[in-house]
């Protein structure tokens, strides 16, 4: 008769004491870096407050300190030094995040509390013709059309000019002109905006063409120009190369590739760069001044006489100095400000329409 043999089971032998799993190490909870945030502010005050700090920039530094100071100690003696260094990285990049967006909700904040005050619709549509600075009424209606217009022909002729340069260097650029343009471009990016309007301005003056609104369009033509070509530039160079490839494997001419294949791929990026080269220009006051002059009434033609601007209108009225020019000046930042986000919608819009459908 033959008889099973039984194993004995090794009994596990519990960790000793003191000693933790190497998957049960202590970490702190998801909450704490709110906690230290919380503790750094209230250092920054409490310290602020004892020193008789009258500046709330130096009250935010010192809570900076504290919270960066309290966030690697925690961690380092609750966790490792490891996820100290890592939690330091985090938090020294959500600091910096913070400093540049805080600026950006405070100037946005104090625009729309300031603007609001005169943004009506009768300022919307009436310009200043016959209004003193010291005067409650008048409004930009003649300084948006100057704006909408000069930008607009600006956007006309430099946006293609953009595109098509920037494809040139992309898919067919090699070479000493090549290399020439786009030293150019480069230069062209850090030239400025006084220097696009003098040059713009020696034209006139050979030609003996008077100011309008046209003058002014080539000046932020110059100024828009380079960053239409170095955004569409880097946008054109992500796009896969085995969708060029792919393309012309199939026997398709290249300039029906570009046409069909990488400009519709790119173009969430080249409108967005579009866009930023709008908001670029759209802010320029030196080149209006110089050859578009300003004016208080309404000019509807850009190619004869002096025009206004946003710009040029929001620098006239805080040259004043009355209240009632303070309020109309912030009104129409306001306005610029709500100009440039519209523009930005329509762009992200238009780029969503037009990007290509990607099946699942």
């Amino acid at each position: 008769m033959s008889h099973a043999t039984i194993q004995d089971t090794p009994t596990p032998v519990p960790p000793p004491s003191g000693r933790r799993g190497s998957l049960s190490q202590r970490s702190l909870p998801r909450w704490a870096p709110v906690g230290f945030a919380a503790a750094g502010l209230l250092i920054g005050c409490a310290v602020g407050a004892g020193a008789g700090l009258t500046s709330k920039v130096q009250w935010g530094l010192i809570a900076v300190v504290a919270f960066l100071v309290i966030s690697y100690a925690v961690t380092t003696a609750v966790e490792n030094q490891r996820q100290a260094k890592d939690r330091l990285a985090t938090s020294v990049v959500w600091v910096c995040f913070l400093l540049a967006v805080v600026p950006l909700f405070s100037l946005l904040w104090t625009t729309l509390v300031r603007g609001v005050k005169a943004l009506d619709l009768d300022f919307l549509t009436h310009s200043m013709a016959g209004v003193l600075g010291s005067e409650a009424n008048g409004g930009v209606y003649h300084a948006l059309i100057g704006t909408l217009e000069q930008v607009g022909i600006a956007t006309v002729i430099a946006a293609p000019l953009g595109l098509l340069t920037a494809v040139y260097l992309v898919e067919y650029g090699k070479g000493s002109l090549a290399k020439a343009v786009t030293f150019f471009v480069d230069v062209m990016t850090g030239i400025p905006s006084i220097v696009a309007g003098l040059f713009i301005l020696s034209l006139m003056l050979m030609t003996g063409t008077g100011p309008s609104g046209f003058m002014g369009s080539l000046a932020l033509t110059i100024l828009m120009l380079p960053v239409v070509v170095r955004s569409t530039e880097e946008m054109l160079k992500l796009v896969p190369n085995e969708l060029r490839e792919a393309a012309l494997a199939l026997g398709v001419p290249k300039w029906r590739m570009i046409l069909k294949v990488v400009l519709p791929t790119a173009v969430g990026g080249i409108t967005t760069g579009v866009m930023l080269a709008i908001a670029r220009i759209a802010g320029e006051t030196a080149p209006i001044m110089l050859l578009v002059y300003g004016s208080q009434l309404i000019n509807n033609n850009p190619f004869e006489g002096a025009q206004s601007s946003l710009p040029l209108y929001i620098f006239e009225q805080y040259k004043i100095g009355e209240v009632a020019a303070f309020d109309r000046a912030w009104a129409a930042a306001l306005v610029l400000i709500a100009f440039v986000m519209i523009l930005n919608l329509v762009a992200r819009g238009v780029a969503r329409w037009k990007a290509p459908k990607t099946g699942r």
